[in-house]
């Protein structure tokens, strides 16, 4: 620590910062521009000028940039300066000379960190009368929108997507006062990272084009804190509404888990919520019935109901079935899931989970907890010094956590900075002597992946061979470990190698998780753990899931999809009530045609029209994320809660949407005859906590309905929304009441806590004083780029218990190729690979066509091209796609994407019949 002195008062700060950052973090205002919390120091804009003196007795002083200049014992500054006022002012007016005038029509308008700084800086004027450079705009594809003529040469756009993200492909080009920031040619932006863009640039240089479509001033829209539900990670997002639709989607800091920055599918995949063929009221459907085995086919007709005859017809068809069975949703919140599982019994209630996926899930908490290593943050896991991945593609599978670990490997160079006695924010430094150093990273998967290149060896095999080879590297660590046999000897040398730098680093990082659905892959992942952990090492096990609230399902427990479709199929059970569950997306179509045939009541809740909602007698509209209250927990085992955006019915009358926790209930109490009572969140919730021990912290992840500042809720609209008679003025300038919402403590208004001075944990959007962008989060940290002062949002479920540890003995053999099948692998994919965002119009231009992925040598056994295509069949399932040809995926297998329409929880054999043989 260390004493500064500004404008006469006198502050204890962290001596390892600049001063930029330690004022900030004091809660004082300096504007700046290149300077980035995340990103450090580079010193070109010259905004953040500051008067240093050398001491108590010094009148004079000089102007120094606060970026670049170290926190120094007894240093004096000022910020108050008139000569340093002027020089910010200055530059200020210097940066807008070639800047256009439109803000009026600039979609940063209100939202943009230039308007803040102008006006910190007291530039009110424009001197300069004649011509202004301009620029040719690209287009850099669905998501980011390109304004040239705004740009401030800040460096940040390009120094995010190189040096932070990894992109290749934007770049600065041109010299002097003509430097332009783009693509050597149109094109979309190959970065799964840079809608960042939008957030990073201080102007509106890089915008949201999802947004422009259906454009909205901030402070026009309503928004809540919620969690996305795109992937398993878990990050913190700020949706906004206008008329009942998310218009757009900001990161929402949480210093544990995203910080500043989110993937491209978590912010351009709410698209879904906004589509007008979601189902918005009741369906009853009247199925007419095969005469052969009484069995219920094709569907005879479709009317809309009223809430009370929807329930009524839905408990009517419980009751008379002589058993119903729950099938519940990954995808769906922990309330929902506890509320279907009320609804029919523990015994009736499933996961909606294909068995194998949901064997490998609770595994995967088995290991979080016996393995002896912690389940880290991303923060955490930037802060790892070695990583191991065995398995899995984390950019397709978590790709917020892929990028952490790119900060991981990067910061060799902060580390031998140090040594030279250079502080870590000294950005453009660090990277000079970093050079090509980099904290060592292996990476063993089938295909190559992105983050291949930032490996230090990559070892690309068949799931087996994965696993084999991890049990290898745990061996090395530890020879009590089991070691596979017949190893080659170019394997176990790479092995040893792996082994001893996870030996070597203070905290090595192992990452595995489910996507190829293969238990030995886990249990390799688990002895290297369990091996680091025996030899002391303070290390972390990350474990990929798939979808936001796998984590939480496997927690909350139940029987399997498979087991729910043979009890249907079978006649055990003649009636089934669907949460949020498209069931031709995780099963064999024929498997659950066959199963739904044979119930006579299907009851299907959810907020998309699926093929399942097709097949239901009666479909009751559910609310989306956006539009619901929940818990989610996330691949790190961390319970976070959700809140509801906007009242769906408020906004649209004719509508009949509802939280899906709130459906049910209703369902149970229509079942049982009994008086509708009212029920909260809270109460959901706290049932929920007090049923299943390993959910009971979930209670505690989000702020009661009770919560209050200074005796106020806490609003979901800035104090500049254009007040309550615009919130349905595409309907009527004169509207009712505003909702009142009874489960949380948020209001459907601007009137209410909106400010930053009361720490909190859950913030709905980041506004403060003179700082109207997303550089405000600087107004709610502890310090700057640390963690909220009230706590980061949620709490952890899953954590090392003492004990000892056992390894898995069970060693798959070494894959072996077959003459006339071929090993289907499930594959991950980014853009397309989940249900909900794959509905979303920006994602589906984003798309890639979807592929097999087939080796190169075996491409050329079969003569085949890559325009070719190729009929995967799987027993009576069957699935034709164009074929890609990898030189890194090894021979014998097929690589099989996810949502590709052929659900393939694990590997299996099949047979591969050419459509198209080359001349």
């Amino acid at each position: 620590m260390a004493t500064i002195h500004v404008d006469g008062r006198d502050y204890e700060v962290d001596g390892a910062d600049n001063l930029l950052h330690a004022c900030l973090s004091l809660g004082l205002d300096i504007p700046y521009f290149c300077w980035h919390p995340a990103m450090g120091s580079v010193g070109a804009c010259r905004q953040c000028a500051v008067k240093q003196y050398k001491n108590a007795d010094d009148t004079q002083g000089i102007l120094v940039m606060s970026c670049m200049a170290p926190v120094q014992e007894d240093a004096y500054i000022s910020i108050e300066d008139d000569e340093a006022k002027a020089f910010r002012k200055n530059v200020i007016e210097w940066l807008m000379i070639n800047h256009p005038h439109d803000c009026p029509v600039c979609e940063e308008g209100g939202h943009c960190h230039l308007q803040d700084m102008t006006v910190m800086t007291g530039h009110d004027s424009r001197r300069y009368r004649f011509r202004k450079r301009t620029h040719k705009n690209q287009d850099l594809g669905p998501f980011i929108g390109h304004e040239m003529n705004r740009c401030i040469t800040c460096y940040r756009c390009v120094r995010f997507y190189q040096d932070y993200a990894g992109g290749g492909d934007l770049g600065a080009f041109g010299a002097h006062d003509n430097v332009y920031f783009g693509r050597f040619q149109e094109g979309t932006l190959e970065s799964p990272f840079s809608g960042n863009l939008t957030e990073v640039c201080p102007t509106g240089v890089f915008t949201d084009q999802t947004h422009s479509e259906q454009y909205t001033r901030k402070w026009d829209l309503q928004f809540a804190p919620s969690v996305c539900h795109q992937c398993a990670v878990g990050c913190n997002i700020s949706p906004g509404e206008r008329y009942g639709d998310i218009r757009r989607i900001e990161n929402r800091y949480n210093g544990e888990v995203n910080h500043y920055f989110l993937c491209d599918r978590g912010r351009f995949g709410y698209g879904y919520v906004n589509r007008e063929d979601r189902p918005r009221v009741p369906e009853w459907r009247e199925r007419q019935r095969v005469a052969a085995g009484g069995d219920s086919g094709v569907v005879a007709g479709t009317i809309s109901l009223e809430i009370d005859d929807a329930l009524d017809r839905a408990a009517d068809g419980m009751r008379n079935a002589r058993r119903v069975i729950g099938i519940g949703s990954p995808r769906a919140s922990l309330e929902s899931n506890h509320m279907l599982r009320t609804l029919v019994g523990d015994a009736n209630f499933s996961t909606g989970i294909a068995a194998r996926e949901l064997e490998l899930l609770v595994r995967m908490n088995e290991l979080n907890t016996r393995c002896g290593l912690p389940s880290p943050s991303l923060r955490e896991i930037e802060h790892c010094d070695a990583v191991f991945v065995l398995g899995e593609d984390l950019i397709n599978s978590a790709a917020r956590m892929a990028l952490a670990i790119r900060q991981a490997v990067n910061a060799k160079g902060e580390a031998l900075a140090a040594e030279r006695g250079i502080p870590s924010w000294n950005a453009e430094a660090v990277k000079t002597i970093a050079q090509d150093e980099r904290h060592p990273l292996f990476m063993a998967t089938p295909d190559a992946t992105e983050l291949d290149e930032l490996a230090e060896r990559t070892y690309h095999a068949a799931p087996d061979d994965i696993a084999r080879f991890g049990f290898a590297v745990a061996h090395y660590i530890d020879p009590e470990a089991p070691c596979p046999d017949a190893l080659d000897d170019v394997t176990t040398a790479l092995a040893s190698r792996i082994a001893e730098a996870l030996m070597a680093a203070q905290r090595p990082l192992v990452v595995s998780g489910g996507t190829l659905g293969t238990p030995a892959v886990l249990e390799a992942a688990g002895n290297v753990a369990r091996a680091l952990a025996r030899r002391t090492r303070p290390g972390a096990l990350s474990l990929v899931r798939r979808e936001a609230n796998s984590t939480g399902l496997s927690l909350l427990g139940g029987q399997s999809l498979d087991w729910a479709l043979e009890c249907l199929t079978s006649g055990e059970a003649d009636g089934v009530v669907i949460l949020e569950n498209d069931l031709y997306a995780r099963a064999d179509a024929g498997q659950v045609d066959a199963a739904l045939q044979r119930a006579g009541c299907i009851v299907t809740l959810d907020h998309q029209r699926t093929a399942t909602w097709d097949k239901s007698d009666i479909g009751l509209p559910a609310a989306s994320f956006a539009e619901s209250d929940g818990t989610l927990v996330s691949l790190e085992g961390r319970a976070q809660r959700f809140y509801q955006v906007f009242e769906p019915s408020y906004i649209r009358p004719e509508t009949r949407i509802r939280e899906s926790w709130r459906w049910l209930n209703a369902l149970k109490v229509s079942v049982e005859r009994q008086a509708m009572t009212p029920l909260t969140l809270d109460e959901v919730t706290r049932d929920m906590a007090m049923t299943y021990p390993a959910l009971a912290p979930a209670g505690d992840a989000g702020l009661s309905a009770a919560y209050r500042v200074h005796g106020l809720r806490l609003a979901r609209e800035p104090h500049r929304y254009s007040g309550r008679t615009a919130m349905r003025a595409n309907l009527d300038v004169s509207e009712p009441r505003a909702p009142q919402d009874a489960d949380t403590p948020f209001a459907f208004s601007m009137e209410g806590y909106s400010g930053h001075a009361e720490p909190r944990r859950e913030v709905a959007f980041a506004w403060a004083p003179g700082w109207n962008s997303p550089q405000a989060w600087n107004k709610f940290q502890d310090e700057v780029g640390g963690h909220l002062r009230a706590g980061d949002p949620g709490v952890r479920l899953l954590g090392p218990l003492p004990g000892d540890y056992d390894y898995a003995r069970t060693l798959p053999s070494s894959f072996a190729a077959r003459d006339d099948q071929w090993l289907a692998v499930p594959q991950a994919r980014l853009f397309g690979g989940d249900e909900t965002s794959a509905r979303a119009e920006p994602i589906q231009a984003r798309m890639a066509a979807t592929r097999f992925t087939l080796s190169r040598g075996a491409a050329e056994r079969l003569r085949i091209s890559p325009d070719a295509t190729l009929t995967l069949n799987l027993g009576e399932r069957h699935l034709t796609l164009p074929v890609a040809i990898s030189d890194a995926w090894p021979d014998g297998m097929i690589g099989v994407p996810d949502q590709s329409g052929l659900p393939l929880a694990e590997p299996e054999w099949a047979h591969l019949e050419p459509q198209e043989v080359s001349a």
